[in-house]
């Protein structure tokens, strides 16, 4: 899982970088720390002892934090990518683009079922 978490936060994209290989990359990332989050609460379901200590509540807790901040992250990156999509195709900042060779980007797209939470029963 650190491992897992530390490759998804070294990836960082800026507006020239963001290539659908790039983007894949990323969203790789995203998803091994997504499946590593998930075997971990797999492990916990089969511990119950390990659900009742602090250290453990604080890590739920830094988790839904994690999970908050990927998605505001997620939805301030498509924001953004809107945002620079609508300057380069309106005029006449698209004349300026195509002459400068700026196009238009692809946003994040999240996996088939990605935006619901795995249930887990403690």
């Amino acid at each position: 899982m650190i491992q897992a978490r530390s490759k998804a936060s070294s990836i960082q994209l800026n507006a020239d970088q963001l290539t659908p290989e790039n983007i894949q990359k990323f969203d790789q990332a995203q998803s091994e720390l997504s499946g590593s989050l998930s075997r971990l609460l797999v492990t916990v379901e089969r511990y119950p002892e390990l659900k009742a200590t602090q250290n453990f509540l604080q890590l739920q807790n830094q988790l839904e934090g994690i999970e908050s901040d990927v998605k505001n992250s997620r939805r301030l990156f498509n924001e953004s990518v809107n945002t620079y999509n609508t300057k380069v195709r309106s005029f006449p900042t698209n004349i300026f683009a195509g002459m400068f060779g700026f196009k238009s980007r692809e946003g994040f797209k999240a996996d088939q079922g990605a935006e619901k939470a795995p249930k887990v029963q403690f």
